[in-house]
């Protein structure tokens, strides 16, 4: 597939922030333990069902102390109808757990210390302080990875790879650029009929296909 030129990538990046100049998740969070639990519920799920989900977890466990000292089937109770939920639910008491024996309760708002956390890897860590803390870093899920590659942006086959290019080429603003691209992905350049007729990219995407992760 085409590469953008370094001309594409400047007049692309311009449009990302033009049109989503204030994107944020749309993850419904009260706190920074209340994000981190929705980002690691919403792996392979939809925010709209996390947010379904999240209001009778919080009522039942509103602080990291609660959480830890939680049933497991209890927990696994309250998300059943989230994808990997018996995973999700493991993880998600190890978490706490060692936020309360590490860090006192309080979530770390620290890369590595986020990633030492059960069930949190890069992808998770990066969103949580993109959101957060509106840090300069990029993070790529199935939509901000098909978005890359339609565009040209990326021909990395892992989203570890496409993250490093993004970052790379876009170097500042990522923030916001990472939460534009998650919502461009979700509602215009969708995996099944994408909305081409009325995107604002359409003369520099590189490909007229259905591209799949």
């Amino acid at each position: 597939m085409k590469k953008a030129t370094q001309k594409e990538v400047v007049i692309i990046k311009a449009l990302f922030l033009e049109h989503y100049p204030k994107a944020v998740t749309e993850l419904k969070y009260s706190s920074l333990y209340e994000l981190l639990v929705c980002v690691m519920l919403s792996a392979q799920c939809t925010d709209k069902r996390v947010n379904l989900i999240t209001p009778a977890l919080f009522e039942r466990y509103p602080h990291a102390k609660e959480l830890a000292e939680a049933n497991l089937d209890e927990v696994k109770s309250f998300i059943a109808s989230c994808s990997f939920f018996n995973n999700k639910a493991v993880n998600l008491l190890k978490m706490a757990q060692k936020v309360v024996e590490l860090y006192d309760g309080e979530i770390p708002l620290d890369e590595q210390k986020l990633m030492g956390l059960a069930g949190v890897g890069q992808k998770t860590a990066h969103v949580v302080m993109i959101e957060y803390a509106s840090a300069n870093l990029m993070a790529v899920d199935t939509h901000v990875f098909r978005v890359a590659h339609r565009l040209g942006l990326s021909s990395a086959k892992t989203a570890i790879k496409t993250e490093e290019e993004l970052t790379k080429i876009f170097k500042n603003d990522l923030a916001t650029l990472h939460q534009a691209m998650v919502l461009f992905g979700r509602y215009t350049c969708k995996a099944v009929n994408p909305l081409c007729e009325t995107c604002f990219l359409t003369e520099h995407c590189k490909t007229k296909q259905t591209f799949k992760v």
